[in-house]
């Protein structure tokens, strides 16, 4: 079994105060002293591992996810990088609010320090990361921004429509650098917050097909519709081995 080694006030000086930020360290970290690993980062921290002091117990088990997968044979084992989200989660993961700064605050501060601690495979194509709802958001924009970091990158039901669908007007290109991008949704998944609606489901599919005009190719881009999904926690659990397998292999 791995290990959640939790740091409590990690300051992040772009952003003005501390986070907690939650690391996985894989079965064998320990012992394989000249191994070195690739790295997932997450966001929404508290809500990814099955652990005592998650938020939730249950909620992506991101851990056990891997274990088995690697137990199987169907994935190496990756560093998990989980970042909590703070008070202003809105603001900190829309990219035309305050995630720029919490962007800069993963490749500025958090990668060197994850980079000089742990034995670590720092190139993009080793260096992943992923995300829900907004959290998806923030993620395709950490891939879009910095592709030179992060070379892979998972999105669940991602916010594309966000700011009147801003993302689709940002990314204008292929990096033409190594890439992998991982969406998914449910099919008809959409919620109406505050009279706003949001069709997940409808705006991932246009968000795959706007990645496929600008030359992105199969290998490069997955797109999954579950008929059933719904926004919510259990719905990105259960689709979470798959992701892994496809995004992180």
């Amino acid at each position: 079994m791995g290990h959640v080694h939790i740091l409590r006030d990690f300051y992040s000086s772009q952003e003005g105060f501390s986070r907690t930020v939650r690391i996985y360290t894989p079965d064998g970290y320990d012992q394989a002293s000249a191994h070195r690993y690739p790295v997932l980062y997450m966001h929404d921290g508290q809500n990814i591992f099955a652990h005592p002091e998650s938020a939730r117990y249950d909620t992506w088990c991101v851990n056990t996810a891997q274990e088995h997968l690697v137990g199987s044979g169907q994935l190496e084992p990756w560093l998990i990088v989980g970042i909590d989200s703070g008070p202003g989660r809105l603001d900190e993961y829309s990219p035309w609010s305050r995630g720029d700064a919490y962007a800069r605050f993963l490749v500025e501060t958090l990668k060197p320090y994850i980079d000089h601690t742990y034995r670590t495979r720092s190139e993009p194509e080793w260096t992943a990361v992923m995300g829900s709802s907004l959290g998806g958001l923030i993620s395709l924009y950490l891939g879009m921004r910095y592709p030179d970091v992060f070379g892979r990158v998972g999105a669940l039901s991602p916010s594309v429509m966000w700011s009147e669908y801003r993302l689709f007007q940002h990314w204008t290109a292929h990096p033409r650098r190594w890439t992998r991008i991982y969406l998914d949704a449910g099919e008809h998944e959409w919620i109406d917050p505050g009279g706003f609606p949001l069709p997940y489901g409808q705006a991932t599919r246009d968000f795959y097909h706007h990645l496929k005009r600008l030359g992105y190719a199969d290998h490069e881009l997955r797109l999954v519709l579950d008929p059933h999904g719904i926004h919510h926690e259990q719905d990105w659990q259960r689709r979470l081995p798959s992701a892994m397998q496809w995004l992180l292999s």
